[in-house]
């Protein structure tokens, strides 16, 4: 079965969750492209869902046939790992409409704003919950993240535009952040006898059924099949679903079994970094200069959480199968 280590927070950790981070900040100009080309926000998600689906199966497959995991089937499972597992795959779902409900009402940076208030929502469940200790180290290191998080996306609204808010759409990204939160907190070892990539492979498979579901059920089916009918948009969906989903997904929640929920939240706030720091390069969007302090910042706080982690890699990769 899957285990985690149990020595100190691996350094493989802290880059799984950092490259996670980074491939996911590539998804707000992918997103851009896609929706220049022709399509639809919620054909966009089930399609890069769907890829995903392939990606994580594929690799899947492989895992399974070079011996390095085994298939886990779900009646082989307990019932509390069933409904943990269950209930992290809707909030996998829950987590991509509520955040497409929020950037509808109001603009992208407020969502954002509202977003990534996760990482002090995770640490606190944890703390609560007496997994981790809150010390000076975590302390600082998150209190530091989210000001540079805030730096970097609050320096993206622009007042002569008009900041739309809206109490609906601020909640839907709170909810979203509740989800994700949600989704950490119980996937540190709420269902580790299930590999992290046919956990994500499941998760994602849920979402693409799910977001199907919604363009069918809100009458925009027929944007469902654009890219078959615009074939030149499908290498964008495909670098798409593997890059910005299939693999950042499964390093994401093999880096947060690794790490732990707390310090991965606070690492996953490199995400609008890489995102903003990629829309000024690939799509003309000025970079300020208080966004490169904010950057600064959430790379200073994850040398904070590394300086602090110490100790040893694990003997085995957190992913490997033991016993």
């Amino acid at each position: 079965m899957e285990r985690r280590p149990t020595t100190p927070i691996p350094t493989r950790g802290f880059v799984m969750v950092l490259g996670a981070a980074a491939l996911f900040g590539t998804l707000g100009p992918l997103s851009n492209f896609a929706y220049d080309a022709g399509m639809e926000p919620t054909a966009f998600v089930a399609w890069r869902a769907l890829i995903a689906v392939i990606g994580a199966s594929a690799f899947v497959a492989w895992r399974i046939r070079s011996g390095a995991t085994r298939l886990v089937r779900p009646s082989a499972l307990s019932p509390r790992v069933r409904g943990t597992l269950l209930v992290a795959t809707c909030m996998g779902f829950a987590l991509n409409v509520l955040m497409f409900i929020a950037f509808d009402r109001i603009t992208v940076a407020l969502a954002l704003l509202a977003f990534y208030t996760y990482p002090a929502m995770v640490a606190a469940a944890n703390v609560a919950l007496g997994r981790d200790r809150l010390d000076p180290a975590r302390a600082a290191a998150l209190g530091l993240a989210l000001v540079g998080m805030i730096a970097v996306v609050a320096s993206q609204l622009d007042p002569s535009a008009g900041i739309r808010f809206d109490a609906l759409g601020v909640a839907m990204a709170l909810l979203a952040a509740l989800s994700q939160t949600i989704f950490i907190v119980i996937s540190r070892d709420g269902y580790d006898e299930v590999p992290s990539e046919q956990a994500m492979a499941l998760v994602l498979l849920v979402t693409t059924i799910g977001a199907t579901l919604l363009a069918v059920a809100g009458g925009a089916a027929g944007t469902l099949a654009f890219p078959v009918q615009t074939p030149s948009v499908l290498p964008l969906l495909l670098v798409t679903g593997v890059f910005a989903a299939a693999i950042p997904s499964i390093a994401f929640l093999t880096g947060v079994r690794a790490v732990g929920g707390t310090r991965a939240g606070i690492l996953m706030l490199f995400e609008p970094v890489v995102g903003v720091a990629l829309a000024a390069w690939l799509l003309g969007e000025r970079l300020a200069p208080i966004q490169l302090v904010g950057a600064l910042a959430i790379l200073g706080a994850a040398l904070i959480l590394q300086r602090g982690a110490g100790g040893a890699e694990p003997a085995t990769e957190p992913w490997a199968v033991v016993g």
